[in-house]
């Protein structure tokens, strides 16, 4: 930059003789502050990779632009450790999981905000704003006026506010899914509502720089170890160049005013490059908007000699067909200013500085001023042919894989306590749940409970997977749970249009298939009918699964439904003394900021109790008395694999008779086999059997003696 300033000042004081002065003082100054090295412009690779190095610079950022940013502080890991309660006489389970909180400076310059974020290449922050991690989240816009962050403050004391630099603050963001370290994050930046000119960004580098035109930007990272390398950046994007108008650098393209100049032939040369020096095939590397902003390569190849390829790193977003437009133009041009001539003027010569455009008497075309000279009163000036403008040209960005943006919402939690769906009966009452998202997004929750009322709360892990869940719009029949019920349906209306239910047959519900919660009942449905928008109907019924047969038509609209899969329930196991009591669960996950879902279940010991008995009738004893019997159940033998009787799954085979006389008179009788001799005064009575379990009483089993003739 001090070469071109200085070149510029020259001019300023003394024209062409000063200005070539200033040049050679400028390039000595450039001499000592780089030794000679290179000069770096902006690298695409500067934007993508985050870093956390001393001395690294911050972009100033222009138009939207994904970056990665340079993480300016951090504290430690944060360990938390979760314990969660063991079942019957097992030891209970610690979880750790950590967390850090930490500052991300993305721009040297003011910005409007932060749309998308990516962790790892996948999305952390969607479109919409919504996250798919736990973490908080603070943007400073890099304003003049912005506050210390008061996290940064708690941690360090005494530190700046950064203003002037647009910075992100992540607060107590969750590492379970990156492997518990800090991601590499990179952030979609609006730094301005709109796309920018080239020329607007040059003028806003440094106060003697004078942009305007150019072509349109719809982002732009400006960076490097000098100005100078980001104007020259900003020109082979555009085709303009730089030349020196006072204490200023102005910017000048093809379409500025010539001045009409005649080549007496004095001095006159013209020279060709051999076509093998100069580059065949020119690959511009861009960031491309339809690609997520990541990185794309249009390539344009001339035919002819040479094998040279030329690749331009450009930290601009353009769309593939400008960025092959772009490649054009720098191949045009390289091919163009093969041809180079000199021409020598006389004193009219002088005011034509590098930089400027000719016209030369009786030839077509037009030329830019390469380098002047004098000596004498001659100036000689070495001429470069203006290529042609490119044409636009249509062109592809490739297959995109983007990280799929999918929302996760709010927790949906149902909780309920059912007969245990395993063969082996529960030692302790358990309560089960499913839980999805409102988004497709949505994978977990962390689950508490409470058994006092909300006073204390023992973390229960996580839930399962996702479930599928939704409400009853249509309530099926009163049907016998004994036989398939081909009349009735069930009209579901899932939570979510992405959720599917589907058919099973015979086999398949006999080895638990197409389970389903419906208010309170378990069925299993053969057929499951889509009807639109998220509305299934339910067909081929199996009722009152598991002994839950007397919640058959208890339904209403409204009521809870939910598919049940192994994979999908989350089983929380409780002690004794919790039946006849609510428990209480909070459901908590990264969509549910606002406030956690939360449900309530009243334990009724359902989990740990046999079924009721079944088919009471009456018999004839061999003294021609009559007897109540009954068939018992058991919550150890649903699959009765071996066809044989189940085994009780009881510490013992009880049962308790209560008989309700229609005179008022009631008797209670307790019995350990399934029959019990009827009085004579029994007669019309009902009667009522419950089979008394190991930890719980079985949902009664009725029968009124009238209705079988006694």
């Amino acid at each position: 930059m001090a070469t071109l300033v200085l070149t510029t000042v020259g001019r300023a004081i003394g024209g062409p003789t000063g200005g070539a002065l200033g040049a050679l003082a400028g390039q000595a100054i450039d001499g000592r502050l780089f030794r000679g090295a290179a000069r770096e412009g902006p690298r695409l690779s500067d934007l993508s990779v985050q870093t956390s190095s001393y001395g690294t610079p911050i972009p100033k950022l222009f138009g939207t632009i994904r970056v990665a940013g340079t993480v300016i502080w951090s504290t430690d890991l944060i360990e938390t450790r979760t314990t969660s309660r063991g079942g019957k006489g097992q030891p209970g389970t610690n979880t750790y999981s950590y967390s850090v909180s930490f500052a991300v400076a993305l721009s040297a310059r003011p910005i409007r905000s932060v749309r998308r974020i990516w962790a790892e290449g996948k999305l952390l922050r969607g479109a919409a704003g919504d996250w798919k991690s736990v973490t908080g989240f603070r943007l400073h816009t890099g304003g003049e006026d912005q506050a210390v962050d008061p996290l940064i403050a708690s941690a360090l004391g005494a530190v700046p506010a950064y203003r002037g630099i647009a910075y992100a603050v992540f607060e107590g963001m969750q590492l379970a899914d990156y492997g518990n370290r800090i991601p590499s994050l990179t952030f979609e930046v609006e730094a301005d509502a709109a796309p920018v000119a080239s020329g607007a960004v040059a003028a806003a580098l440094a106060p003697e720089v004078r942009g305007g035109g150019g072509v349109m930007l719809g982002g732009f990272a400006a960076s490097g170890a000098s100005v100078r390398g980001v104007l020259e950046t900003l020109t082979t994007i555009d085709g303009g160049w730089w030349r020196a108008e006072g204490a200023t650098l102005v910017r000048s393209d093809a379409g500025g005013a010539a001045v009409a100049i005649a080549d007496t032939g004095k001095e006159r040369r013209r020279s060709v490059a051999a076509a093998g020096g100069t580059a065949r095939e020119v690959a511009v590397a861009h960031h491309d908007p339809a690609r997520d902003y990541q990185i794309g390569v249009q390539r344009v190849r001339r035919p002819g000699a040479g094998q040279a390829v030329d690749r331009v790193d450009l930290p601009a977003v353009l769309d593939a067909s400008e960025a092959k437009r772009v490649a054009a133009a720098l191949l045009a041009r390289s091919e163009s200013e093969r041809t180079r001539r000199r021409v020598t003027l006389g004193r009219e010569g002088l005011g034509i500085a590098p930089g400027a455009i000719v016209t030369i008497a009786g030839e077509a075309g037009r030329w830019r001023v390469a380098q002047a000279a004098m000596a004498g009163l001659a100036t000689t000036l070495d001429l470069v042919p203006l290529a042609p403008a490119a044409l636009s040209v249509r062109a592809s960005s490739g297959t995109v894989a983007g990280a799929a943006d999918v929302r996760i919402g709010r927790t949906l939690l149902v909780a309920a306590e059912w007969p245990g769906l395993e063969d082996t009966p529960l030692s302790q009452p358990r309560v089960s749940v499913l839980a999805c998202g409102e988004g497709a997004g949505w994978r977990q929750a962390a689950l508490l409970y409470s058994l006092d009322d909300g006073a204390s709360w023992t973390g229960a892990g996580g839930t399962a997977a996702p479930a599928t869940i939704g409400v009853i719009e249509g309530v099926p029949e009163v049907a016998s749970p004994w036989l398939i019920d081909s009349r009735s349906r069930v009209i579901v209306r899932l939570m979510r249009a992405d959720m599917v239910l589907g058919d099973a047959d015979a086999t398949r519900l006999a080895q638990g298939g197409n389970l389903a919660l419906v208010g309170d009942e378990l069925i299993r449905f053969a057929l499951a009918e889509p009807l639109g928008a998220g509305r299934w109907a339910l067909t081929g019924l199996r009722r009152g699964v598991r002994g839950t047969e007397a919640a058959i038509g208890t339904q209403r609209p409204g009521d809870r439904f939910a598919l049940i899969k192994r994979d999908a329930v989350a089983s929380i196991d409780l002690p004794v003394t919790a039946i006849g009591r609510s428990v209480r669960l909070m459901a908590s996950g990264v969509g549910d900021a606002a406030a956690p879902a939360t449900a309530a279940v009243i334990v009724t010991g359902a989990s740990v109790a046999p079924p009721s008995p079944v088919h009471l009738g009456l018999q004839r004893d061999a003294g021609g008395g009559r007897r109540l019997g009954w068939i018992r159940r058991s919550r150890a033998g649903w699959t009765w694999r071996d066809g044989l009787d189940a085994a009780v799954g009881e510490e013992g085979e009880r049962y308790r008779v209560t008989i309700e006389r229609p005179d008022g008179g009631v008797r209670s009788v307790e019995t350990i086999a399934p029959t019990l001799s009827i009085e004579a005064g029994d007669a019309g009575a009902v009667v009522t059997v419950v089979q008394q379990g190991t930890l719980a009483i079985s949902p009664p089993g009725h029968v009124t003696f009238s209705d079988l003739g006694a």
